[in-house]
């Protein structure tokens, strides 16, 4: 039986990442910074262990013995740094080190690191196609987006490990929808819509994916992923308008009925950065001009990445947001 570590097991992604690796039959461990946090794994036969990206030695020792590590853990910023993205770089640089040595020591035999749709770049101005993998995130060039550029990072490190010293893939999912999400993430989106209160779409092109899709193929790319590799997780791409029609009609609920104009997301983000206290989507509003789709073909031949309808994935989570109390 194989034994295996996932990172931010108590997370969205992690959790069903864990679910899918006891599905295969293998014994599964979850690292989690608090001891009482469970995540959506309540009831499940994880062995939990406690410790911190920032401490190697707790990385050590949930790492022992264990052939593969899922690297699903979100960076999350220390108190005072999410503002001041060169602190977010450091420590991010940290975190990931820390990861990557320790997976050396343990001599793992494979790691699968999530990373995210940020770091997919658009393709050159005279290739007529969608993103994907050989399209690369420029560092620099959203110089204010923490997350954007610590992620693209992260992932550098990991690509280079992988050159170097580890056996590891890097997995990159789109926007991802689906029962679980107990940090209400993009599920958020769900629920205004299902409620009523999206009166208006945004511009752009949307590319979404069910968890559950893309947890079945982090296993499948800790079996036969290939080394160095990048693969995109994605589903279907969708105007965002027509994407929120989805779940509107899947809540039987009026669809938004307005388009929102670039220039207000602008004064959206610029307010935000001024005015913190405020709570507004700045930092996922500021790369609203590289929203795009994604060509998710490499990840259907070499992980058998199979996509469910979107209406799916929208019932399932909408129906476990009201079991939880969330809508």
């Amino acid at each position: 039986m194989k034994k295996v570590l996932v990172l931010g097991a108590t997370g969205f992604i992690g959790g069903h990442i864990a679910k899918a690796a006891l599905a295969e039959g293998w014994q599964v461990v979850g690292f989690r910074r608090q001891k009482d946090k469970l995540g959506h794994l309540a009831g499940m036969p994880i062995l939990w262990m406690e410790g911190d990206l920032n401490d190697p030695a707790s990385l050590k020792s949930a790492m022992q013995e264990c052939e593969i590590v899922f690297h699903a853990a979100a960076f999350y910023p220390k108190k005072g740094q999410s503002k001041n993205v060169i602190d977010l770089i450091r420590n991010a640089k940290s975190e990931i080190s820390n990861v990557l040595d320790m997976a050396v020591e343990t001599k793992i035999k494979r790691l699968v690191f999530t990373s995210t749709l940020t770091t997919i770049g658009k393709p050159p101005t005279d290739e007529d196609r969608l993103a994907n993998e050989m399209d690369f995130y420029q560092l620099g060039s959203s110089p204010k987006s923490g997350y954007a550029e610590t992620k693209s990072i992260m992932e550098h490190a990991v690509i280079q490990a992988a050159n170097e010293h580890l056996d590891a893939v890097i997995v990159n999912p789109t926007a991802v929808f689906g029962p679980g999400d107990v940090h209400i993430t993009l599920g958020s989106l769900l629920i205004a819509t299902a409620k009523g209160w999206m009166k208006a779409w945004l511009p752009g092109q949307i590319n979404v994916v069910d968890v559950r899709d893309v947890a079945r193929a982090h296993i499948v790319a800790a079996i036969k992923g290939k080394r160095g590799e990048r693969y995109i997780l994605g589903g279907r791409n969708y105007s965002v308008r027509e994407a929120l029609t989805i779940v509107a009609e899947t809540a039987n609920v009026p669809p938004p009925k307005f388009h929102l104009p670039i220039f207000l997301i602008d004064l959206l983000v610029l307010l935000g950065d001024l005015f913190p206290f405020l709570s507004l989507p700045a930092n996922h509003m500021r790369g609203i001009r590289d929203w795009q789709g994604y060509d998710i073909s490499k990840a259907e031949k070499e992980l058998d990445l199979e996509v469910r309808y979107f209406e799916d994935t929208v019932r399932d989570a909408l129906s476990w947001f009201k079991e939880n109390g969330h809508y």
